[in-house]
């Protein structure tokens, strides 16, 4: 019989990875590496990471488990410290613009000459010629199509992307030094690329209004309810037929005017904890939320 104990699976336990990349993306993908097993550590500016000053409880979240140096890269000082702990790294994590990069003479050349087993992953905000570019989150899911309206995002949705594109190229840091452990690699993770990742099922239509997640089924909608909302997602043809029937709709084409009016005319009418109970009694996804 199997084991009932569940094994923690640890793929980068005895990897080495250090970071100077400061903010979101960075120490963001530096907290799953960490999840994943890795030896971490970090070193920061004498004037520290400037996300330890707006959000404390961010950073001290993103940084359990990680050591933490400080050290003044623009100093001789600051550099041999660097340099010595980059001789038993597998792994640089960065997030300065190339030129930053160049002037405190960590560009991928001069790296890879000093320290050639060390892989190097390199956040930026676009690839290639536009890695120069300024931009946040904001511009780079703006770019992707995934800025809609007036407000804001709910989250950082490139930035937290990105984290996990630039973890996912520590893993292959990893898997290319098991295959050719004399020559370290680069790899370059933009965060605009992560937005359009994110971006492909809009692309595809999926998420547009006549989209089947995007408004146009009337069993995958936010539907206001007596006392707060309702999020439902009875997509599937026996979760949406099961809709219906409680609805008592006789129509069953989900895209049509009158189906989405009838859902909606018996969702006004009923309080949350009426459709939390419909649903576990008929077995359809939904969650009720506050007004």
């Amino acid at each position: 019989m199997p084991s009932s104990t569940v094994e923690v699976f640890a793929p980068l336990d005895g990897v080495r990875v250090l970071s100077l990349a400061l903010n979101l993306p960075g120490p963001a993908a530096l907290m799953r590496c960490r999840a994943m097993g890795a030896t971490c550590t970090k070193l920061e500016p004498p004037s520290g990471d400037p996300m330890g000053h707006y959000n404390r409880a961010a950073y001290a979240a993103m940084h359990e488990g990680v050591a933490i140096e400080v050290a003044d890269l623009k100093t001789e000082a600051g550099q041999q410290h660097l340099h010595r702990a980059l001789e038993s790294t597998d792994v640089l994590l960065t997030s300065f613009r190339p030129s930053a990069l160049s002037k405190l003479g960590l560009d991928w050349s001069k790296l890879q000459a000093r320290h050639p087993t060390l892989s190097q992953v390199a956040i930026v905000g676009a690839p290639g010629d536009r890695a120069e570019e300024p931009g946040h989150d904001l511009t780079y899911l703006a770019e992707s199509g995934l800025v809609t309206g007036m407000d804001l995002p709910p989250t950082l949705y490139a930035d937290m992307g990105g984290a996990m594109l630039a973890s996912e190229a520590v893993l292959k840091a990893v898997l290319h030094k098991a295959s050719s452990p004399r020559a370290g690699i680069y790899l370059e993770v933009a965060l605009n690329a992560a937005a359009d990742w994110l971006a492909l099922p809009r692309i595809w239509g999926l998420t547009t209004p006549s989209g089947a997640v995007g408004g146009a089924h009337a069993g995958y909608r936010i539907y206001p309810c007596a006392d707060g909302r309702v999020a439902v997602a009875a997509l599937e043809p026996h979760f949406a037929a099961r809709l219906c029937e409680a609805a008592g709709t006789a129509s069953k084409d989900m895209a049509a005017a009158e189906t989405h009016q009838a859902i909606a005319r018996w969702i006004a009418a009923r309080t949350r904890a009426e459709l939390e109970a419909m649903a576990r009694e008929r077995d359809v996804p939904l969650l009720t939320l506050p007004g």
